[in-house]
């Protein structure tokens, strides 16, 4: 995958997959492999990447199968309200609520605010540039006040040079202290649909409420990344 260029993002679920399909299947055996994904409990769109993850192990040992195929079937997010998204950021430590709260205001993936450097950002007008990822379309975006307020400070506390990361950290470890911070606050406050608010909410908030204030699709094209 890495000869072939795939993102290093990519390549670790690929792993994941496949760690999980050997501890239940004999990988040199696709049928059994097929059998296990068939019956499985979940998704099909779990199914789905589990059978392409089990692809790439084929192609890489010469094995020949019959690739079954699983769809995906669309279904629109559940966008939390801002009060519960402000809620998470109010409990986070100073360097989460500072990624939460660039999320909620620019409507990035979480993936692309690991990849912005301190030169990506203008720290006097709140304007960054940032860096697409699956293979979209960069843009120009707009910080709120307040969070800019919080990144400078956290530039000055981290000694940050122009040329490095905001967040030296990978989206995997993004995501999984994301889940400590919501689950230990929904045990907190017996509310378990904290719980259910992901970390791409932050983005998927900022379109709704764009959506709302402009009724303008072109706009929701450029503000998100997308080519299409």
């Amino acid at each position: 995958m890495k000869k072939e260029a795939y993102a290093e993002s990519t390549i670790n679920a690929v792993r994941k997959r496949l760690l999980y399909l050997a501890r239940n299947c004999l990988l040199d055996q696709p049928e059994i492999v097929k059998g296990f994904v068939a019956e499985k409990n979940c998704s099909s769109a779990f199914k789905k990447s589990l059978v392409e993850a089990y692809d790439f192990h084929c192609k890489a040992r010469g094995i020949v199968w019959n690739k079954p195929f699983f769809g995906r079937y669309d279904r629109l997010p559940k966008i939390p309200s801002e009060e519960k998204l402000n809620m998470i950021i109010a409990r986070s430590s100073r360097s989460f609520a500072l990624i939460l709260s660039m999320m909620k205001d620019l409507g990035t993936r979480p993936i692309e605010l690991t990849w912005l450097k301190v030169k990506d950002v203008d720290l006097e007008k709140g304007v960054v540039t940032t860096t697409s990822a699956k293979h979209c379309v960069g843009r120009t975006l707009k910080l709120k006040s307040q969070t800019l307020t919080m990144l400078k400070a956290h530039v000055l506390r981290k000694k940050l040079g122009q040329i490095d990361r905001l967040f030296p950290v990978d989206s995997a470890s993004l995501s999984e202290g994301y889940r400590r911070i919501h689950n230990k606050l929904a045990d907190n406050l017996g509310d378990r649909s904290l719980k259910n608010i992901r970390l791409y909410d932050f983005r998927h908030l900022k379109a709704s409420m764009d959506y709302h204030r402009t009724k303008d699709l072109l706009h929701l094209k450029q503000l998100l990344g997308h080519k299409d």
